[in-house]
């Protein structure tokens, strides 16, 4: 049977990181080790404050962890069902017993450290100089996939931003995503797509706050632009629901985050019926430690298969002073293993 020790960890940013709902200077996680007696093993449960579907105060978070822990040294199995509302402590237990095998969580090309995962440059949010120094800084370092952060400064100069961007580099040379964490208001956003859609981009995460589904299955029906649905994937957790949510709003993608969205287990529910809809996806990480960030990665190369085209969201890997070192490395705009791990 295994034994489960919980290690609470709080991790420091380099530099403040900016969204729509705040900055985070240091992230909170709980690492769950694992041992069988032999091998030992090792996952990150880490929830986004105000964000995650189970982020709970810290000290009930570790209860309920703690409980869900006892379970698995008793019984030797996760207990998905009862976990679908605490994706991060899911994701942290799946991502233990698996490592229980070794570095290698799944047997593939990236793996191995034969093959690269092609990820997206991210721009935090910050003043339109700050976001302008961020921007040119990621194209130098040969990133073709640049995730730009909008919504919290001035509209009209994150449309000059944008617009600074496509005068010095076409579509062909730079693929630019957009990430509005929810915040444009319902009544403005399809005049703000509009105009951004100038631009070539190739897609808007969460152009509106989630759980609004009407609005923003307009929004994806009229926007001239593709849209792709990240916050709003959070807290559902049901496969029907996730189906019926899907064929209500008909994104072009979905955006996915173990951590936030299910876990391995529910992302795999994501992607399937994703697929059976029509609808493309990619994954990212949530600002976790190398020992999430190296989890997520591995799983991505499983569930797309060993020629993965859409840049992932997985370039997180440098964003603390104080990170778990590992085996990861960024070469160009590919994250790659180290082959002697």
């Amino acid at each position: 049977m295994y034994q489960i020790d919980i290690t609470e960890r709080i991790f420091h940013f380099k530099q403040p990181a900016g969204t729509s709902r705040g900055v985070y200077t240091e992230r909170r996680s709980w690492l769950v080790e694992i041992t069988d007696g032999q091998r030992h093993g090792v996952g990150e449960c880490a929830p986004l404050p105000d964000l995650s579907c189970d982020a709970l105060q810290p000290s009930v978070y570790y209860q309920v962890l703690r409980g869900f822990c006892n379970e698995v040294e008793q019984t030797g199995q996760i207990p998905y069902e009862a976990l679908r509302d605490y994706p991060s402590m899911l994701f942290g237990l799946e991502t233990a017993l698996l490592s229980l095998r070794g570095p290698r969580l799944f047997n593939t090309p990236f793996s191995r450290g034969e093959q690269g995962i092609p990820i997206n440059g991210l721009v935090w949010m910050g003043n339109y100089e700050e976001m302008l120094q961020r921007m040119e800084q990621k194209l130098r370092q040969g990133f073709r996939c640049v995730k730009l952060k909008v919504g919290a400064i001035d509209f009209d100069q994150e449309l000059d931003l944008v617009k600074r961007i496509r005068d010095r580099f076409s579509f062909h040379e730079v693929e630019l995503r957009l990430d509005a964490n929810g915040g444009f208001r319902p009544d403005e956003a399809l005049y703000r797509l509009e105009l951004l859609s100038q631009y070539a981009i190739h897609s808007i995460e969460q152009p509106i706050r989630q759980k609004q589904w009407a609005l923003m299955a307009e929004l994806c029906r009229d926007a001239p632009l593709p849209i792709a649905l990240d916050e709003e994937l959070i807290g559902v957790n049901d496969p029907e629901t996730k189906r019926q949510m899907l064929r209500i709003i008909k994104p072009a993608y979905i955006v996915l985050k173990p951590s936030l969205h299910g876990g391995i287990m529910g992302c795999r529910e994501w992607i399937s019926i994703a697929r059976e809809e029509g609808i493309g996806s990619w994954i990212t990480s949530a600002l976790e430690s190398n020992i999430g960030l190296n989890a997520i990665a591995q799983f991505c190369s499983d569930v797309y298969g060993d020629h993965i085209t859409i840049p992932q969201g997985l370039g997180t890997g440098q964003l603390f002073t104080d990170n778990i070192p590992m085996s990861l490395e960024i070469r160009g705009d590919q994250l790659w293993v180290s082959r002697n791990s």
